[in-house]
């Protein structure tokens, strides 16, 4: 009994660190490509998404435990779906209600979330088959792990590409005085792409030293 209750917190600490890094759903999983590289340009859109999947994530791995020991396997990847798509159509209308600009800006891709790699394959591999607690943990570190992945490819792009972040001017504009020009492909879906392959790069040169 109490080697099953010493273990509980390392496999919590386990499963929170897999979606932070082990496994993290954009650097070691390459899942969520399509927002990743649509919602960057910027970091107020990016993180806007990653809450909004945390959310969907977290919602729907604790449906998806609870009615585990209920699911038919021909009909779980539907049910998985519809619970999905129920907190999808919730964030959606939220950000539709409360901000609106937001909502415009961000366009189809939170309505996309119901087809999201990350959210199915959290639901098929941790909400199907353990309890609450690992899936709620699990949700929580993959949701992080994806919000703040999308954030720092956002920091970088919105950077180079305005001199800002978060729309707080950091760098000095040349027109204005200082020494920064605009980078303006790094706003494009150019700046997306050159941006994403350096930090798997680095993330694979580090983690090919470890080794």
């Amino acid at each position: 009994m109490s080697n099953s209750s010493d273990a509980r917190p390392a496999l919590y600490s386990q499963t929170l660190l897999a979606g932070l890094w082990r496994e993290n759903p954009i650097l070691r999983l390459l899942l969520g490509m399509c927002p990743t590289l649509a919602v960057t340009a910027a970091v107020k859109p990016a993180f806007t998404m990653g809450c909004c999947v945390i959310f969907v994530l977290l919602c729907s791995n604790i449906i998806v435990s609870l009615m585990r020991n209920l699911l038919k396997p021909h009909l779980r990847i539907l049910m998985f779906t519809l619970t999905i798509a129920t907190f999808v159509t919730i964030a959606d209308l939220f950000l539709k209600a409360f901000q609106p600009e937001m909502s415009e800006t961000l366009g189809p891709y939170v309505p996309l979330i119901i087809v999201n790699c990350i959210i199915i394959c959290r639901a098929e591999a941790c909400a199907s088959k353990n309890g609450l607690i690992v899936s709620i943990i699990d949700a929580f570190g993959m949701g992080v792990g994806f919000t703040v992945t999308l954030c720092v490819l956002a920091s970088v792009r919105e950077l180079l590409a305005t001199g800002a972040i978060f729309e707080i001017q950091i760098l000095a504009l040349a027109k204005e005085g200082g020494w920064f020009v605009k980078w303006a492909a790094m706003g494009m879906p150019v700046g997306a792409f050159l941006t994403l392959g350096l930090m798997l790069g680095l993330v694979n040169l580090v983690t090919g030293k470890k080794a």
